[in-house]
């Protein structure tokens, strides 16, 4: 069973106490959320946002210090989803083979990046700021740490396989979800089918010796 930590949490801010103040940190929130799906990262300012949750740009400093703190507390939403997602769909799965186990995780992906499209534009936005680039570091070494004991457990690779390895996949598949996401506003389909063949024959070489002779799940 591969269990939920949800990992990295971004930096503690003040939390509203009050239920106006909760109400609209989460309109800001949906408001960036909307802008970066519509319009992508540069048209998420602060001052967009306000507009487009209806609230002062002067208060937004109440809650959150610059723009890049708002981009951090959405990324840590999309990452809590796609990694329960994740989780959800290795969980449900009975026997399967190291391709099914990758095709689980990258279907997983695609389907969040593609439901929203906001999460491409923070995860490979050019300009965003150390604190994104630290969070989406520490949440690859967490989910490649969880999808190395996943896969020890289920016998798909071998016991003494270095967690590195899963580190290399993982850190593989973000550069070509990058590629996907370049060449299409939605993915591209051709990338992910190419990273499937990748990362499955990669992880192939540490598959167990019975899997290996057999590719029996």
């Amino acid at each position: 069973m591969v269990e939920i930590s949800l990992t990295p949490q971004v930096p503690a801010r003040p939390a509203p106490v009050q239920r106006r103040g909760i109400e609209r940190v989460k309109a800001i929130l949906d408001a960036a959320e909307v802008l970066l799906d519509e319009q992508g990262y540069e048209a998420a300012t602060l001052s967009a946002i306000g507009e487009r949750a209806g609230i002062p740009t002067a208060s937004i400093y109440h809650y959150f210090p610059d723009r890049y703190r708002v981009d951090a507390e959405l990324l840590q939403r999309y990452i809590r989803e796609v990694e329960e997602s994740t989780t959800t769909a290795l969980n449900q799965a009975e026997a399967l083979t190291l391709r099914e186990a990758c095709d689980i995780v990258i279907d997983a992906y695609t389907a969040c990046f593609r439901r929203r499209p906001g999460m491409a534009a923070l995860w490979f936005a050019a300009g965003r700021s150390p604190m994104l680039v630290e969070m989406a570091r520490a949440y690859d070494e967490s989910a490649a740490e969880r999808f190395w004991r996943f896969l020890t457990r289920r016998d798909l690779i071998g016991a003494d396989t270095p967690q590195l390895v899963v580190q290399l996949a993982v850190e593989a598949g973000d550069r070509l979800f990058d590629v996907a996401f370049r060449r299409s506003a939605t993915g591209d389909d051709a990338t992910f089918d190419e990273a499937r063949r990748l990362l499955t024959a990669y992880l192939e070489t540490y598959a167990t010796p019975a899997r290996r002779r057999t590719g029996k799940k």
